[in-house]
């Protein structure tokens, strides 16, 4: 049964400090897989966390292993720009995802 997780993705070492998001390492095949991940419902929301190295994903899945296989293909996963720091399951008390 699917369910709502949050997930840490954390920069990696291949990260450069000195460049913007939008400037990393193959920043459009990473921004096309995440769009992908979310038009399909796995990722429901995504975002950095600002002031930290952290981005912070809402994903409808039902394992923790899911979460890391299907992430695992990202470029930026490959790449070693992010990695998968925790995974959490998370339940929505305020607010909706309609």
């Amino acid at each position: 049964m699917k369910q709502l997780f949050a997930v840490i993705r954390s920069r990696g070492p291949a990260w450069q400090a000195s460049r913007s998001i939008e400037e990393q390492e193959d920043w459009h095949a990473h921004a096309s897989f995440m769009n992908a991940l979310e038009s399909e419902g796995f990722v429901v929301l995504g975002g950095p966390l600002e002031g930290t190295p952290d981005v912070l994903l809402i994903v409808r899945a039902s394992t923790s292993d899911e979460i890391v296989g299907r992430l695992s293909p990202d470029p930026w996963t490959v790449r070693d720009l992010l990695r998968v720091t925790r995974v959490a399951p998370w339940t929505l008390r305020l607010g909706s995802l309609s």
